[in-house]
């Protein structure tokens, strides 16, 4: 069997698989985190955007934006012959929310990816993750070209995030980048689940 069909299936090694979710406001750059780090080609429901958008989508700071995600996106990533992550990434449109909370069955944590140049955009996001999902969450800071810079305070003060939550900077376009930030939310995600089964 060729090393492209292999990297096509799961290990028969593999005992443990991990779900977790990606969110994040419209255009942040969840398909292209996931895109990065996935060892499959990952799945992709992606459609140009049309003039029905206007009005309804912002692309301010996105001029070269011209598709967006309508269900989700898919990755995998195995971490040891044991255990793989599953990504599923959520569309950032209010409309689709709806979508966040099947999508979120299952999931050990989420990573929210937040645009530094639009961090307003993010505050809705927030809201429908603690309101709905109810997992843990670790936030990645993409950084765009020309992104104002920000330190971890400014940021947690500004997104109202509690002090334990983590916040990670990142380059959701390079896959190491984007695996680290991955690593700190399953760390996180974790060291959640061991307090909670101690308390």
């Amino acid at each position: 069997m060729g090393s492209e069909s292999s990297e096509r299936y799961v290990s028969s090694t593999v005992i443990q698989s991990v779900k977790i979710l990606v969110v994040g406001a419209f255009g942040v750059g969840k398909t292209t985190l996931i895109g990065s780090v996935s060892e499959i080609a990952p799945l992709r429901t992606e459609e140009t955007m049309t003039a029905a958008s206007v009005g309804v989508d912002s692309l301010a700071g996105l001029d070269s934006k011209s598709t967006t995600t309508v269900a989700m996106d898919f990755g995998r990533i195995t971490l040891s012959s044991e255990i793989v992550l599953y990504l599923f990434g959520t569309p950032g449109q209010k409309r689709f929310w709806n979508l966040w909370e099947g999508l979120a069955d299952g999931a050990v944590g989420a990573l929210v990816l937040v645009d530094p140049r639009r961090l307003e955009d993010s505050f809705e996001v927030f809201d429908q993750l603690e309101l709905h999902t109810k997992v843990p969450f670790a936030v990645a800071v993409n950084q765009f070209p020309n992104s104002p810079q920000y330190d971890t305070e400014q940021l947690r003060d500004a997104l109202d995030l509690l002090p334990e939550t983590p916040i990670v900077f990142c380059d959701a376009r390079e896959r190491k980048s984007s695996a680290q930030t991955l690593i700190k939310l399953v760390e996180y995600a974790i060291a959640v689940r061991n307090n909670s089964e101690v308390a």
